[in-house]
């Protein structure tokens, strides 16, 4: 190879590299102006990071669960083991239990010994319901009266000649068995109510997590049992053609974005209970559980909560 041909060759080469040089330097500047976009100003990256939206949240509850039932997740907890009085919520398995004991349609007579327990609903004795109607009007109310008049016509559908407090005691029987068939190992029950049974006990314990249970149990294979109590107002009509104007116990049902279930409690013992589930994205259900509370703060709890899922989900 000649000087010139070699010189030539090596000007080839230096070409060659620079243009490979100037390529790579263009890379790692396209790089480096990306990775600045990410971190300065898009916001697509960090988007994908999820705030924690249940921090600092004033909630007066003490315990809480809040479940994305689609994905599984616990979007937030405290104390969701804890066994404390469920009041009211109580009479969700009570609901339960009848529906698997008898047809919707069965005819519930009003025992009048059921219109003695607290509590006055403007039942009347030997009025006929169906039992569909009657849970409708007891779940929203949060009916004392009727749940035990359901008891006492269920309890002891198979046995002949039963007192009334053998009734009770069957049903709640299975409202425990019940219980332990979905594996709500923290629950239990005493009554059929939810009604304190003394100054220092409670009719029913259970978990927020295991209360959370049982709204998704329901959802998922009983979803119109606890449809009544989207509404914030009812007209129910017995079998003895009585109208009942039923106001919701759930001060704040129709603030909340598509609402599925509620059920309040409260007692004196247990304070202010609330479990609610909503769908606010078709096909996104989800549950979030209160438990001791207080009678109006369980509201403003529950409605801090929904905030916070809400924010959470747009971000998973």
């Amino acid at each position: 190879m000649t000087i010139q041909e070699r010189l030539l060759t090596n000007k080839f080469e230096l070409r060659l590299f620079g243009t490979l040089g100037v390529i790579l330097l263009l890379l790692i500047s396209i790089s480096i102006i990306a990775n600045s976009r990410v971190h300065r100003g898009d916001e697509s990256v960090p988007s994908k990071i999820v705030r924690n939206y249940f921090d600092n949240l004033d909630i007066k509850a003490k315990a809480i669960y809040v479940l994305d039932i689609r994905t599984g997740k616990v979007l937030y907890q405290r104390n969701a083991n804890t066994r404390m009085p469920l009041a009211s919520l109580t009479k969700v398995m009570t609901a339960i239990v009848a529906t698997d004991v008898a047809p919707e349609f069965s005819t519930i007579v009003i025992n009048k010994n059921a219109l003695e327990v607290e509590g006055n609903s403007d039942l009347r004795a030997n009025e006929r319901w169906s039992l569909k109607k009657l849970l409708d009007f007891s779940l929203t109310s949060s009916s004392n009266d009727g749940m035990t008049a359901v008891a006492f016509a269920l309890g002891a559908l198979h046995k002949t000649d039963s007192k009334n407090i053998d009734a009770l005691n069957d049903f709640v029987s299975l409202m425990n068995s019940k219980a332990d068939a979905l594996n709500m190992k923290n629950t239990y029950f005493l009554n059929v109510t939810g009604l304190d049974e003394s100054n220092t006990q409670n009719g029913a314990y259970g978990t927020a997590r295991d209360m959370t249970t049982l709204i998704e149990y329901i959802l998922r294979n009983k979803p119109d049992l606890l449809e009544a109590t989207q509404e914030n107002t009812l007209n129910i009509t017995s079998l003895d053609n009585i109208t009942h104007r039923v106001k919701n116990t759930d001060q704040i049902v129709t603030n909340i974005p598509g609402i599925k279930a509620s059920k309040t409690g409260f007692t004196d013992i247990a304070g202010g209970n609330l479990v609610v589930a909503f769908d606010p994205e078709l096909g996104r259900p989800i549950i979030i559980t209160v438990l001791g509370s207080t009678q109006e703060e369980r509201f403003t709890d529950i409605e801090k909560l929904v905030k916070a899922s809400l924010q959470t989900i747009s971000e998973l």
